[in-house]
This record gives structure tokens, sequence and C-alpha cells, in this order.
């Protein structure tokens, strides 16, 4: 089957504007790929010396496959949909493309094609027997769920059979009953459990996947059963954010159901919503527990926004490719490349679009109207890099010019001159943080401005606005995001704990809890107590810089914002000498060349 986009369906996508019909699209496209996939791969390995191990030949794993889907085509679709198929397969044919084993011999992985057929031949009701993989006992049948035989060597396998609509799974000493309910579990037998909710015509059903070994983003993972708490915490959070979803950008609750099929579900971090996808499991993102719905809310639509973009991908090419990490990018803390930096866009335009429509809608005012203004702004500074990039093809660029059309008015919306200012100054904190650590000066502009300084002029000269050179991946100090968590804290960000106490903000100091309060003085105080033990510290050097700041033109808070780069490199060039200068003596002096 030939698949193809309209550009008219390109543009809505590109937009948020997208409709049901647009994601089968890219979900039927996206299994049409996997089958072609899988079927190269079977080919492909056929050829390898002793592929199968202990399990039958692949060749009957394909037959297995044929059989279920003249029985029950919707059986196998099921079973190509599968996120985790995709994974599979693309981690599979690396390994054999590569010619290595990865996690476990490679015929534990080329014989999850089995465990595929068994469970499509499951679904369709076929009378059959197979055997399939099993790792340190654990047999999965994926979609369905996982035999488990204690005690069993680290790579061993299982027989599956079935007939008169009863399926079984064994080895040599022990007999699994698969549940008439597969999802439920049964003695030996974890299912893979679903979430449902429904928001009045709007009905989302989700799988808490914490079986399947290719539910991780790079390779094989072991199973992490959740605990029963966990999982009614997961069914509250996941109704919160329905609620949320359905209420402020209904357009989105009925496509997102298409998209967005499994969560892999992983502990929660405190002020942090981490989670993550690929382009290969298509339907899936792994997600922490999240703080609350609004949370969870927010990273669901993000990790759909990668979901449909890495089936876009799929269907069009919209930049060439170009490993290298250069694009600053307030999601992440390292230089993306082009890449990536395209994926963070089109994601957080998504999470923007969530959080304008709580703050007209006065939901959560102080935490809203903070979250669009911060959104807005660190998308729309990547967008705008993004769009003179040399390496976007037409089609990127006029994915990006759709972007811009929806996502530049939004930058005129009024929002409270608290979020704005709130927004504003977390921009400038982490890129010059970003700048501090990604960037390393001219050597010979540093070795001039040492000179001058030595020398005694009153002024840096000026050879100070040389270019940057690029900015490197490799970190030069470690970054904490205290004073973004404190002030998202404030704002409503993170509930109490259960005694009503706010949670401790980890990393963060004196003297950030000082800025975020409005104690500027104080907070300048403690980032001159810390650059005095640790003058190459980025937090301390940009905090001081923000303090400084907050009281008004000065130009140390130029320096230290605009080039901290600078400002570290020409200190750590002085140290040596007799009377040093401290990093804010140092700051003032360069700052008098830095426009404000």
């Amino acid at each position: 089957m030939f698949h193809r986009l309209s550009w008219r369906d390109f543009d809505a996508l590109a937009r948020l504007d997208g409709d049901e019909e647009m994601a089968r699209r890219l979900r039927r496209a996206e299994r049409s790929r996997r089958k072609l996939l899988i079927h190269a791969l079977l080919t492909e390995a056929t050829k390898t010396a002793d592929h199968s191990g202990p399990l039958p030949p692949l060749d009957s794993a394909w037959e297995l496959l044929a059989r279920a889907e003249a029985r029950a085509p919707k059986a196998v679709n099921r079973m190509l949909t599968n996120p985790y198929t995709g994974s599979w397969a693309g981690y599979t044919t690396r390994l054999l493309r590569n010619g290595i084993d990865g996690i476990g011999p490679l015929w534990i992985h080329l014989g999850h094609a089995h465990a595929i057929a068994a469970a499509a031949a499951i679904r369709a009701e076929l009378d059959f027997e197979t055997a399939i993989p099993a790792w340190h006992g654990n047999a999965m049948l994926p979609s369905l769920g996982m035999a488990r035989f204690p005690g069993t060597a680290a790579f061993s396998s299982a027989i599956v059979r079935g007939e008169n609509g009863r399926y079984f799974v064994s080895n040599a000493e022990t007999t699994v009953r698969l549940p008439g309910s597969p999802d439920a579990d049964a003695p030996g037998w974890w299912g893979i459990r679903r979430v449902r909710s429904q928001v009045g015509t709007h009905r989302f059903s989700l799988w808490l996947d914490d079986l399947d070994p290719y539910r991780g983003l790079y390779e094989p993972v072991p199973p992490e059963r959740l605990p029963g708490k966990e999982l009614a915490d997961w069914q509250r959070l996941i109704d919160e954010a329905c609620r949320l979803i359905t209420a402020h950008l209904p357009g989105l609750a009925r496509i997102m159901p298409v998209g967005l099929a499994s969560l892999v579900p992983k502990p929660q971090v405190l002020f942090r919503n981490p989670s993550a996808s690929t382009g290969e499991a298509f339907g899936s993102a792994v997600v922490g527990l999240p703080a609350d719905g609004a949370s969870l809310a927010e990273t669901l639509i993000h990790e759909f926004q990668h979901i449909v973009l890495g089936g876009l991908l799929h269907l069009v090419e919209l930049y060439e490719p170009d490993p290298r990490e250069r694009i600053y990018v307030t999601w992440r803390d390292d230089p993306r490349p082009v890449s990536g930096a395209l994926q963070g866009v089109y994601a957080f335009f998504g999470v923007t679009a969530f959080w304008r429509a709580l703050a007209h809608a006065g939901h959560s005012p102080r935490r809203s109207g903070f979250e669009f203004a911060f959104w807005r702004e660190q998308t729309w500074r990547t967008l705008r890099v993004l769009r003179a990039d040399p390496t976007l093809t037409d089609a990127g660029r006029r994915f990006l010019d759709d972007i811009t059309e929806r996502l530049g008015p939004w930058q005129d919306e009024p929002v409270p001159a608290e979020a704005g200012e709130l927004a504003a100054a977390a921009g400038r904190d982490h890129l010059a943080g970003w700048r501090a650590r990604h960037l390393r000066p001219d050597p010979a502009v540093v070795t001039e401005l040492a000179a001058a300084w030595l020398s005694g002029r009153p002024r840096p000269p000026a050879t100070l606005d040389a270019p940057d050179l690029p900015p490197t991946p490799v970190p030069d100090g470690a970054w904490s995001h205290a004073r973004t968590d404190l002030i998202r804290l404030a704002v409503g960000g993170t509930p109490l704990s259960p005694d009503g106490r706010p949670p401790a903000v980890p990393g963060a100091t004196a003297a950030d809890l000082a800025y975020t309060a409005g104690d500027f003085l104080e907070a300048i105080r403690g980032y001159r107590r810390e650059l005095a033990t640790d003058p190459d510290r980025p937090n301390s050097l940009v905090g001081l810089g923000l303090a400084l700041a907050a009281r008004g033109q000065h130009p140390a808070a130029r320096a230290l914002l605009h080039c901290p780069e600078l400002v570290r490199a020409v200190h750590r060039s002085l140290r040596a000498v007799p009377r040093p200068p401290t990093v804010e003596q140092l700051a003032v002096w360069i700052g008098q060349f830095v426009a404000g």
C-alpha cells in the first residue's frame, strides 16, 4: 500500500489542527512500514547461522502470522501497531546489521518474532503450537502479558499452545493458563493493565505496559511490575489529565487516543515531568509518575506531539541529516542537533497551547500564566533559529512556517506582570547557565582581556565582541534547575506534602531561596559567598547576575547574564596573579562593554 499525506493535512498537523483520520493515516503508514521491516528482518536473519537457537525456524513465525491474518486481519494489525513491535524490529535489525548480540544472544531477539506471531494467533483464536523466548523465566506475549517461570535459566524457551479457545504457556516443569481476559493477572501470569477514562463523549484508553522487554528507549529492559497503589494513582491522574485536555483542547482530545495508546510507567521525580519517546515505538511514551493531573496532561500532549512528528518524518523529509550538536534549547541542558531542536519545538508548541488554554480559562492562574509565558517565549526563540537553518528542506520550512503562523501572535497576548517577569527571569537563568557551560571563548580574546586588566585599563578592548565559537556538547561544570523549581513551587506547580509543607528543592542554596523570595540584597550576599568558595560554579555566576539585575541596571549583571563564559575564562587566567580580582569586579569591568 502506498501512503501519502496531502499538503492540506500536512499544514493542519503542523498547526495543531489535525483530526482523527489524519492520525489514523499516520498509524496505517507506520503499520505498513513495520510489516515491511519485519519481513526484511526475518528474510535477512535466515542467512545467519544458528539464528534460531532452540526455537523453531523463523519461517514458521511468518507462516503463523499469515494464518492469523487470514482468519482475523485485525489481530495482526493489532500486533503491527503495538508500539513495541516497532522498537523490537528496529533494535533487532541493528543487531543483525552490525553482527552483534546486544542484550543476550541474537536468537533471543530474533525469536521474539515467534512471540509476536503467537500473540496474533491468540487474538485470532487459532489452534496452534510454537515456542517463544524466555528471559530469566519471563515469557512475553506482546500486547497480552507475561508467563513467569521463576528459577529458570537466563535465556531459555517456552511452549505456547492453544486449542478450542484455551491457551497455555509451559516449560519443562510448569504450565500457565492464560486467563479469559489476558490483561488480568492469574497464577503464573501477569497481564498488561489498561486504564480507561471517559469524559463526555471522549474515550481514552491507555495500556500501562510494565512488562514488554522492548518498551525501553534503546535496548531491552526487565519487567518492573507497578504496585497496586501506584496503579490507582495512575488511574486518578489520567482521569484528571483527560478532563483538562477535553475541557480546554477538545480537538486534541479527539485525536490523541488514535496516536497515543501505551505508557511505560516510571517512578516520580519531584519538580520534573520525565518522559521520552522514540520514532520506532509510534504510539508509546515512557512517563514518570507526575505530581498532578495538569503535569500529566502537559506530558501526554508533549509526547503525543513527538509521536505525530515521528510518524510524519517517516513520510516526508523535513531536514537534511546533520548530527552537529549546535542549537540552544531551553528544555535541554546540552546543545541539540537540528533534528532534536525541531522535535522540541513541535512538542513544546503543543505544551504552550495547553497552558495558553488554561490561562485563558483562569485555571490555576499563577501557574498557567507562568507556564504559558515561559514556553511561548522559549519555543519561539528556538523556532526563529531553526527557520534560518540551511539544512531545512522545502517541506521543513513550510512546517515551521505553519507553526510560526499560529505561535507568532501568541507572543503579543497579555499575561499577568508577575508571570511575564518570572518567565523572563527563568529564561535568562537557563540561557546564561548554558553559555557558561557550553561556550568556549576565543583564547586570543581571553588573553587580550587578561592583559588589559593587568595593565590597568579602565575599559576592556573593543575586540570583546568577537563571535562565539561553536558550542561543545561537553559541559564545563554542573547545572542545577533549583531556581526555576523554586519559581514553579511558588506559583503552584508542585503540590505540598501530606503535612502541608513544601517539598525540599534539590540543589537549592540559601542564596537561591533568597532570590526567589524577592530578597535580592541577601541573594547578592549569598552568591558572593558561594563564588568566594568556588568561582567556577555556573549557578552562582548566573545567580549573582540575576540578583544584581533585579535591583536595576548593573554592568556586572550584563556581563554575567550575556557572556558568563567570558567572565569565567578571564577570571581563571587571572587567579594566579598577585591580588586577583573577584568574579564580580571582573564582571563590572567587562560589563561596561556589554549591551544591556
